[in-house]
C-alpha cells in the first residue's frame, strides 16, 4: 500500500497538484461568503454520512471507543464547523475601527482577506480533529488548501482522502497521501500560509522551509505541561481530573499532563486516589478495557518503555509490544535529570515530583521550555496567581484538565517552544485571515499644513498629534 501512496504522488504531481491550487484561487471561486458556507454545509453533511466509517478508522489506529472518538474527534469538528457556518457573513464583514484627528476626514476599517493556497499538515494523534479543525478555518476565510494527513494512521487518512475528495474540487481542496518525501516535496514548495501541527522537532523543520519564501505559519507544537497540585486542592476531584486527563488516548495528546508536581504533604494521598481512579475508569486491567487505547505503532511503543525506569515504578508498568499497549503507570521520586523528564512523553507514563516550597515549582517551570499548557490543582488565590504569574506557557487550566480546549473561544496555542500562533472557532478564521488596512479618505478636503516647508507650521502639527495621543 506504502508503495501504491508513492507511486501516486510524484514530485512532479505534487507540483501539478500546488499550481492548481493556484489557478483555482485566481479564478477568485472561493471569495464568495455565501459560496464558503455552501461548502462548510456540504463538508458537514458527507461527515454525517461518514460518521460510522469515522469511528471505525479510528479504532483501528489508536483502538478509541466510540465515545472517546466522537467527544474528542469528529464531535468536536462539527461543533467547529456548525459555529463557522452561522458565524461566518458576521466574520467576514469588514470591520471598523476609530480614525484618528490627523487623517479627518476619513474612514478606516480591517478586511479580512485569504492569504490564497494554504498547506494544512496534521498529526496522528488525534489524526481526523487536527486535519479537519484547521481545514475549516481555511475554507471558512476563502483559501484553497493542500492537506497532509499523517501516513501513521493510514485508516483514518484515507476516509479523510474520501471525505474531501467528496466534497471539493481538487483546485479548492485536495489530499496529499504519503511519508517524508510527499511532505518534504511539498514544504520545497511556495506557499501562502501553512499551519503545522506536530513535534517541535519537525515543526523547526517546517519552519525553516518556510522562511525560505517568507511564508507566515501557524506551528501547533508540545512540550512538557506541568500538573502542580499544592495543599488546599480537593484531592478527590484532582485524582478523577488528572487521572482522565493523563489517560484518555492513552497519553498521546499534546495537552496531556506530561508530569506531576505534588506537594509533599499530600503525595502519598493524591497517588493513593489516582490508583483508585484507574481502577475505577478502566479496570483492574485495563488491556481489557474497550475505554482504554493503544499506542500508534511499535516505535512509538518503544521509545515511550524506554522512558520508564522499573526501580521508580510504583504504578501499573505492564506492556505487551504485540498489542501496543502500555498500562498506566507511575513512577515516584522522579529527578529532572531522568530520562523520563527530557522530552515530552506522549504516552501513559506519568512521572511524579515533590515539592516543599512554591517557589521550587515556578523556578522549575522558568528554567525548562515553555510549555503548551500549565495545569494547577489549588484553592489558594495567591498560589494560583503566583504560579501563573511567573510560569509563561501557551495556555493554562486551573482545577481541572483538557477542558479549556472545548472552549473555542480561546485561541489555541503554544508560546516559545511549544508552539506559534493560535486557531479554534473565530480565532481560525483570524488564522487564515490578512487583516488588510484600509484608510478611505475624502479628496474634497485638503489640510496644507501636511505639505513642506514645515518649520512655520511646526506647533500646529504637534499640536493635532498630541491630541490624537
Amino acid at each position: 500500500m506504502q508503495q501504491t501512496v508513492v507511486e501516486k504522488n510524484t514530485l512532479t504531481q505534487i507540483s501539478q497538484s500546488v499550481q492548481q491550487q493556484k489557478d483555482y484561487f485566481a479564478t477568485g471561486a472561493t471569495l464568495d461568503v455565501d459560496s464558503r458556507i455552501k461548502y462548510l454545509k456540504a463538508l458537514e453533511q458527507e461527515l454525517l454520512k461518514r460518521e460510522d466509517d469515522i469511528h471505525q478508522a479510528l479504532y483501528l489506529d489508536l483502538k478509541k471507543s466510540k465515545a472517546e472518538s466522537y467527544s474528542t474527534e469528529l464531535g468536536i469538528v462539527l461543533v467547529e464547523l456548525r459555529k463557522a457556518i452561522k458565524h461566518l457573513k458576521e466574520w467576514a464583514r469588514p470591520r471598523r475601527v476609530a480614525t484618528p484627528l490627523f487623517c479627518w476626514p476619513a474612514k478606516s476599517r480591517i478586511l479580512p482577506e485569504p492569504y490564497g493556497t494554504t498547506l494544512v499538515i496534521s498529526a496522528w494523534n488525534y489524526p481526523f480533529q487536527l486535519l479537519f479543525l484547521p481545514l475549516i478555518g481555511a475554507i471558512a476565510a476563502g483559501n484553497t488548501a493542500v492537506c497532509k494527513p499523517s501516513e501513521l494512521s493510514p485508516n483514518t487518512t484515507q476516509i479523510t482522502d474520501e471525505i474531501i475528495g467528496a466534497v471539493f474540487d481538487p483546485g479548492h481542496v485536495t489530499c496529499i497521501q504519503g511519508g517524508i518525501p510527499e511532505s518534504t516535496a511539498l514544504l520545497a514548495e511556495k506557499w501562502d500560509y501553512i499551519f503545522f501541527t506536530g513535534s517541535p522537532f519537525v515543526g523547526g523543520i517546517v519552519y525553516q522551509a518556510a522562511a525560505k519564501h517568507l511564508t507566515p505559519v501557524t506551528l501547533e507544537l508540545g512540550g512538557k505541561s506541568p500538573c502542580i497540585v499544592d495543599k488546599t486542592a480537593n484531592l478527590d476531584t484532582a485524582a478523577s481530573r488528572i487521572i482522565f486527563g493523563k489517560y484518555i488516548n492513552v497519553g498521546q495528546t499534546c495537552i496531556a499532563p506530561d508530569y506531576l508536581f505534588v506537594h509533599e504533604d499530600i503525595k502519598e494521598e493524591l497517588i493513593s486516589k489516582m490508583k483508585e481512579r484507574v481502577n475505577q475508569f478502566y479496570g483492574p486491567d485495563p488491556q481489557q478495557s474497550e475505554d482504554y487505547g493503544r499506542m500508534i505503532n511499535e516505535k512509538n511503543f518503544d521509545r515511550v518503555v524506554s522512558l520508564i525506569d522499573e526501580d521508580k515504578v510504583i504504578f501499573g508498568g505492564k506492556r505487551e509490544r504485540g498489542d501496543k499497549y502500555i498500562s498506566p503507570t507511575f513512577m515516584d521520586n522522579v529527578v529532572a535529570s531522568d530520562k523520563v523528564m527530557q522530552d515530552e512523553i506522549f504516552g501513559p507514563v506519568f512521572p511524579i515530583l515533590t515539592w516543599k516550597d512554591l517557589d521550587e515549582v515556578t523556578s522549575f517551570v522558568r528554567s525548562n521550555e515553555k510549555p503548551l499548557v500549565l495545569y494547577m490543582f489549588s484553592k489558594s488565590k495567591d498560589n494560583i496567581q503566583t504560579v501563573l504569574g511567573q510560569c509563561s506557557s501557551g495556555g493554562a487550566c486551573i482545577n481541572d484538565c483538557l477542558v479549556q480546549n472545548a472552549n473555542d473561544n480561546f485561541p489555541f496555542g503554544g508560546v516559545g517552544q511549544s508552539g506559534i500562533g493560535g486557531y479554534h472557532g473565530k480565532h481560525s478564521f483570524d488564522t487564515f485571515s490578512h487583516l488588510k488596512s484600509v484608510l478611505h479618505r475624502s479628496s474634497g478636503f485638503d489640510i496644507a499644513l501636511r505639505y513642506a516647508p514645515w518649520a512655520k507650521n511646526y506647533k500646529k502639527i504637534k499640536f493635532l498629534i498630541d491630541k490624537t495621543l
